[in-house]
């Protein structure tokens, strides 16, 4: 979205109309001391008319200004949280229109109402600042946001993925593999494989892949300390760059700070075509309806999916993100990881999807989750039983919110860092359990189906006797006094 010219069009117009406040003028009385119609003025304070060079003289003389200072760019004090906001990279880079908003609504929304609308995006701008969020965090942010809206199903990219593989002439029965997708980039798009050379760059050893385009064909270059699991992805998001026609891309799996939105949602583009020619919807909904209509809860069923998909646990889960809200009307879901390094009671939540609205668990600073969810607790039992490396567990609870009474089914695979022996990695797919999703799955009413009473965090928590509590509930403990504190205030008032 190109808005340069918006931006100076704008810009001015906010300037005009704020000088003409200022001054104490109306429309009309500005009109008749510059000789302008007040209908042309009004066009120029909303952003959409940038005057010639005699109107805005004109409008110099009529309001006691110089021309220099009405033309340039820069807004005064009141103002420059929206001058910030438009010097960004924000609007130019975000195509607003995937959010159903209107590029020319939202100038008319920032020219309507000036000092209050600044004063809220200088409020967000402070808040960005204080989370220290940066333009990369703010792309991802718009991105899961972007997934939430369309309920992380793509219809278009099924399709795509469903016609390559028709196209190659792949049996549904038949799983595509790295030898078949390699094969594929070589031969009819003439690229050139290779392994990353660390003694050469060693700046490269962290990345997993890198492609290099030239004229006649790509050089693609893949971490050899990879899983084939993990080539096989890479191959797949690489035709899905090539399949879908992304030529805004990214060439790394390494994000840097100044990648653009567009190069952001193009990867998320190419990825899930990866995962939808990996784990076919086809063959992935017939199995995910016997094991919701078994009678009992068989750990066993999703962990012979994932290896008969030839796929890692995350991949898998958030594969499920895709087909539950479109194939099993199972709209209210969410997708998160931990990480924990064993021997630590420390316990990161890096990645977070929330379909429909937002669930808990998500994420929180400077406290401390809940340490009865299941998503921590198979991360301790991975731990304290030393499993060996590329062992998956897989664990499911159902879990009800001490406060809110919000009961989910939540299911958690955990394994060990296939790059990092000491770090364990977890993640989870909640279910929140409506009408519609306890009749659908049929093994919640399983006797040996746990079910715990949970909360948000430790801070937040009236379960006093809690044996898993490892901090004090001071957030809670504050709000009550408040609360204290109102009724107090309240009487004496009265």
């Amino acid at each position: 979205m190109a808005l340069n010219t918006d931006h100076i069009k704008l810009v001015f117009g906010l300037k005009l109309k704020q000088l003409r406040l200022d001054r104490g003028l109306s429309l009309n009385e500005l009109s008749q001391k510059s000789g302008l119609s007040l209908s042309y003025i009004n066009e120029i304070e909303k952003g959409k008319k940038y005057p010639k060079s005699d109107k805005i003289i004109a409008l110099a003389k009529a309001m006691d200004v110089e021309y220099d200072s009405l033309v340039s760019m820069k807004l005064n004090k009141r103002l420059e949280p929206i001058s910030e906001l438009l010097d960004s990279n924000v609007l130019t880079e975000l195509p607003l229109e995937l959010f159903g908003i209107d590029p020319a609504s939202l100038l008319h929304i920032l020219s309507d109402a000036p000092t209050k609308i600044s004063a809220f995006v200088g409020t967000l701008i402070e808040i960005a600042r204080n989370y220290n969020m940066s333009i990369e965090k703010f792309h991802f942010s718009a991105l899961r946001t972007y997934q939430e809206m369309h309920d992380n199903y793509f219809e278009d990219i099924e399709e795509a993925a469903e016609l390559f593989l028709d196209q190659q002439q792949i049996p549904s029965s038949e799983q595509v593999d790295e030898q078949l997708l390699s094969s594929i980039l070589k031969e009819q798009y003439q690229y050139e494989m290779e392994h990353i050379n660390e003694r050469t760059n060693p700046e490269f050893s962290s990345v997993r892949s890198l492609t290099i385009p030239c004229i006649k064909s790509a050089r693609l270059l893949i971490n050899d300390q990879l899983s084939d699991i993990q080539r096989t992805f890479i191959l797949a998001r690489e035709i899905g760059y090539l399949h879908l026609n992304l030529k805004n891309r990214l060439y790394t799996t390494a994000l840097v700070e100044d990648e653009t939105f567009e190069q952001l949602l193009n990867n998320f583009r190419a990825s899930y075509f990866a995962s939808a020619i990996i784990i076919q919807r086809k063959l992935l909904v017939p199995r995910l309806a016997t094991l919701f209509e078994s009678a009992r809860w068989q750990p066993e069923m999703l962990l012979a999916m994932i290896q008969d998909f030839h796929t890692t646990p995350e991949s898998f889960c958030y594969r499920l993100s895709n087909v539950l809200p479109k194939y099993f009307g199972l709209k209210e879901i969410f997708f998160a990881r931990f990480n924990n390094f064993t021997g630590h009671n420390q316990f990161d939540m890096t990645k977070e999807l929330h379909i429909s609205k937002k669930h808990y668990p998500h994420t929180v600073r400077d406290e401390h989750y809940c340490r009865r969810w299941i998503a921590l607790n198979i991360l301790n039992e991975l731990a304290e039983n030393n499993n060996p490396s590329g062992t998956t567990l897989c664990k499911a609870q159902r879990s009800t919110y001490l406060d809110t009474k919000d009961e989910y089914l939540v299911i958690s695979l955990a394994q060990k860092s296939a790059t990092n022996p000491n770090l364990n990695v977890s993640v989870s797919m909640g279910i929140y359990l409506d009408d519609h999703a306890q009749k659908s799955l049929t093994f919640l009413t399983d006797a040996n189906l746990p079910h715990r009473v949970v909360n948000q965090t430790c801070e937040r928590c009236a379960m006093f006797d809690c044996k898993e509590r490892i901090a004090a509930p001071i957030i809670l403990q504050k709000r009550h006094k408040n609360e204290e504190l109102r009724k107090a205030l309240s009487k004496v008032l009265k």
